[in-house]
């Protein structure tokens, strides 16, 4: 992970700039912070004075919040989900909320990002993560 914390995604193996869906950034530099936040910005936003969406995280409470730019609408929310069996396991398990008109795999990009960032394995220089379409590129 470099210092400007940016994640780019493609569509399909590419990584030519034609090819951007979006792109993320971590709105604050603390590598030890147990709360994300992160602007994203769909391809055609090159100027990025204002985001499209942003995520709030917290992996102390195993939880996500995706809204509509820098509003307080609510787009995609993540919960952990608290079962006998998961917690028998020790295996744990993830509810994701993502209204019909909503892309589901931008959402479960924008999760896998968030996972990335507050992974304890930590991310490399570049990683990539292919779930269906999308192209995660962790640079």
């Amino acid at each position: 992970m470099t210092a400007h914390d940016r994640w780019q995604v493609f569509r399909g193996d590419s990584s030519d700039s034609r090819d951007l869906i979006f792109s993320a950034k971590r709105s604050s530099i603390k590598m030890l912070q147990l709360n994300t936040k992160l602007k994203v910005f769909l391809a055609n936003n090159t100027k990025e004075d204002v985001c499209d969406f942003k995520v709030e995280g917290s992996w102390s409470e195993d939880s996500c919040v995706i809204y509509a730019g820098d509003s307080s609408t609510v787009v995609a929310e993540m919960n952990k989900k608290e079962t006998f069996a998961s917690n028998l396991i020790g295996k744990d398990r993830f509810m994701v909320t993502v209204p019909a008109n909503i892309d589901y795999a931008f959402i479960v990009a924008l999760i896998v990002i968030l996972d990335g960032i507050n992974t304890a394995t930590g991310v490399t220089d570049l990683a990539r993560v292919t779930a269906g379409d999308p192209t995660v590129w962790f640079s």
